[in-house]
């Protein structure tokens, strides 16, 4: 007699911890900060069940909020009209709680402005995580739903894994991103040294000596004036 196959109760957790070890992976790979964002709330939509759309928010200077990264209009048109109405899930995952969950947005008494306004985008049930805060950029992960409920326990818990990856890759991507900037602003200050102690007969001191004065006096950054010398072969406006 042949044995009948048996189950395999791990093979959903074994699917999933693939599943986010791969999207560490790729999340890691040196990508710019805008692909990283992009990546991260894609794969965030595919794996935590329940979710039918998805953004990272940000907010500037404690006041604008912006999506850095969308799977729709609708999540887009969700993330300005929270910033309109001045509350929601995503400004209190942002502010003060690292993990937001709401069954029904219209029925919840703690943002009542916005509980009024989301049948004009259809989201009924949302998820928010806190990526970051760093200076005066907050940050955060939001998964939507049109149907209530739609988001249980574990699907707060897998969100709050791909978020935890998410905010360590666009960390790192934004340092790596920082460090592009500065090789590059360094390479151009170098060329513009360059022209300067050819036209002069200055030496390197010399030379960033005369373009820190002239960075200065006219009060731009030192990069923006050396990228200017090195395009148009003059520092005069």
């Amino acid at each position: 007699m042949t044995n009948a196959p048996t189950s395999r109760p791990d093979e959903p957790q074994t699917s999933l911890a693939g599943a986010l070890a791969a999207l560490a992976r790729d999340l890691q790979r040196g990508q710019a900060p805008d692909d990283v964002t992009a990546q991260a709330v894609a794969s965030a939509v595919a794996l935590v069940p329940g979710a039918e759309e998805g953004s990272v928010s940000l907010v500037r200077s404690r006041r604008h909020v912006v999506s850095a990264a969308a799977t729709s209009d609708v999540a887009r048109g969700f993330d300005a009209l929270q910033e309109s109405v001045g509350e929601g899930p995503c400004l209190a995952a942002m502010f003060s709680e690292p993990v937001v969950r709401t069954d029904d947005l219209a029925e919840d008494t703690r943002w009542p402005r916005l509980g009024a306004r989301t049948d004009e985008l259809g989201v009924r049930s949302m998820l928010s995580f806190q990526l970051f805060v760093h200076e005066n950029t907050l940050g955060a992960l939001n998964l939507l739903s049109s149907k209530p409920a739609a988001f249980d326990d574990e699907a707060e818990g897998i969100g709050a894994m791909v978020a935890a990856h998410a905010a360590v890759a666009l960390a790192g991507a934004q340092k790596f991103d920082h460090l592009r900037m500065a090789l590059v602003n360094r390479d151009v200050i170098g060329q513009a040294k360059g022209i300067l102690m050819e036209r002069f007969k200055v030496d390197a001191d010399q030379a960033f000596a005369l373009l820190t004065r002239v960075s200065q006096d006219r009060n731009v950054k030192l990069h923006v004036l050396a990228t200017e010398l090195t395009r148009t072969g003059s520092l005069e406006r």
